[in-house]
């Protein structure tokens, strides 16, 4: 073994493995997908994974403009929707036929999901996440291959990263199983880092956000208040990030020639961005009241599917079979509400709630303390989000004034442009309400944003 295992062996072993890597990328795709086939092995070996996640693309529905009458519309889209879309589609326990059929009805945005800390010292948890490529029914000429890039992870081997210069890409009709063990809880985004540019814009994007350990402790928050919080966004050690409910909040764009060129066999011109729709969670107001699309499920793990594995639209919102997240923010008077915001446009964004005041505690899946512990949170009922980032804030809920069934706070972009959807008057784009109810009035939350 001694003698096997010399430097200079290793070294040998090595390089051959970086040659074999590199020429990888240029063997013909049915090659490819053998080389791949071990990968297969070891997810069936280790059982079935915590997620299954399929790349395609689809169709969704922003709403109609006169300003750009040539474009959106799309003419070819089905009716009711409007756009065409790339996009992953959670899988996740179908079987194989149900699995292919769902090539063209990628949800957007992609799905979102939540891990678990990973903890060494007690109950080791690696998250397995696999992907499989399905191709794009509407340009079969397109055999881009995918991967799944977890924006803002630290310490992660650069074979499980997603960046196709460092790591496997998936191609169409492969699968890959990617590992993870991270560390460091809060906020996070995912996309596919194959031509990013495309693939982001296009919709290959989601939300994703890593539990801490110390849930499921229990602290009082503030001492002596008599309140006491089981969930939180980080390890504070104290609760001061701890909450009743959570809501994810993923703000993206469209810019429908790109759109409209590629359902069209077109090539747009990158260099003349320009964002025609601002959404959040997928849609425009007031599509983003809505309820989530899951088939009445609130767990988006086990969405309700009929026999063929499709999404089931809820009765009344067909045009959002696609756009399943809902926006819509609910409490009862005194709760500690925790928004997730995240940016995956490429445009900057002010969210704004307007009458309560929110406490941002972190920032790119960061606990806000100095390095000596210092306390380095603040107030603000505004928030610039810059593009690839994303803020944890929390508000409390105040007192129910009534009349009604619930007090309306809106929460919105500042920017008019971003929030008319292009419309001459009227409100669209990010923006959605916060409901408070009366005391007792909502059941504990199971899932974020129901």
């Amino acid at each position: 073994m001694t003698k096997l295992l010399s430097r200079r062996n290793f070294l040998k072993f090595a390089g051959g493995g970086l040659v074999a890597a590199a020429g990888a990328r240029l063997l013909p795709t049915d090659l490819k997908r053998n080389l791949l086939r071990p990968i297969e092995v070891v997810r069936a070996q280790n059982g079935d994974p915590d997620l299954y996640l399929a790349g395609t693309d689809t169709w969704i529905s922003v709403p109609s403009s006169p300003e750009i009458p040539i474009f959106h519309p799309d003419d070819l889209a089905p009716a009711p929707f409007t756009t065409y879309m790339f996009g992953f589609r959670n899988v996740t326990g179908m079987n194989k036929p149900q699995k292919e059929g769902q090539k063209g009805k990628a949800e957007y945005p992609s799905p979102l999901f939540w891990i678990d800390q990973y903890d060494d010292t007690g109950n080791p948890n690696e998250f397995r996440l696999t992907i499989t490529n399905l191709g794009l029914s509407m340009r079969p000429d397109l055999i881009d291959e995918h991967t799944v890039h977890f924006h803002g992870l630290r310490n992660i081997i650069p074979f499980y990263d997603g960046e196709p210069n460092t790591s496997l890409a998936v191609p169409v009709a492969g699968e890959f199983t990617y590992a993870y063990r991270v560390r460091e809880p809060g906020t996070y985004m995912y996309h596919c880092h194959v031509e990013d540019v495309e693939h982001v814009h296009l919709g290959m994007t989601g939300l994703v956000f890593v539990r801490p350990i110390q849930d499921g402790q229990t602290y009082e928050y503030p001492v002596g208040s008599g309140k006491t919080y089981n969930k939180f966004a980080y390890n504070d050690g104290d609760g001061s990030t701890g909450y009743d409910r959570e809501f994810a909040m993923l703000l993206s764009e469209v810019w429908a020639e790109a759109h409209w060129a590629f359902s069209h066999v077109q090539l747009p011109e990158w260099s003349e961005y320009r964002a025609d729709f601002y959404l959040l969670n997928g849609r425009t107001y007031p599509d983003t009241l809505a309820p989530n699309g899951y088939g009445g499920s609130t767990d988006f793990r086990n969405p309700v599917y009929d026999n063929q594995g499709n999404l089931t639209p809820t009765p009344g919102y067909e045009h959002l079979q696609y756009q399943p997240l809902s926006s819509l923010v609910q409490a009862n008077e005194g709760e500690r509400v925790l928004l997730r915001f995240s940016n995956l446009g490429f445009t900057k964004q002010n969210m704004t709630l307007s009458g309560i005041k929110m406490r941002v505690v972190g920032k790119d899946a960061t606990l806000l303390r100095g390095r000596d512990g210092t306390d380095i949170t603040y107030e603000t009922n505004s928030i610039f989000i810059g593009v690839g980032e994303s803020y944890d804030a929390i508000f409390e809920a105040p007192p129910y004034q009534g009349p009604g069934e619930y007090d309306t706070y809106l929460l919105y972009n500042r920017n008019y442009r971003h929030l008319n959807n292009l419309a001459p008057s009227g409100h669209g784009g990010p923006m959605t309400e916060v409901r408070v109810y009366p005391s007792g009035t909502l059941g504990p939350q199971t899932q974020p944003n129901t």
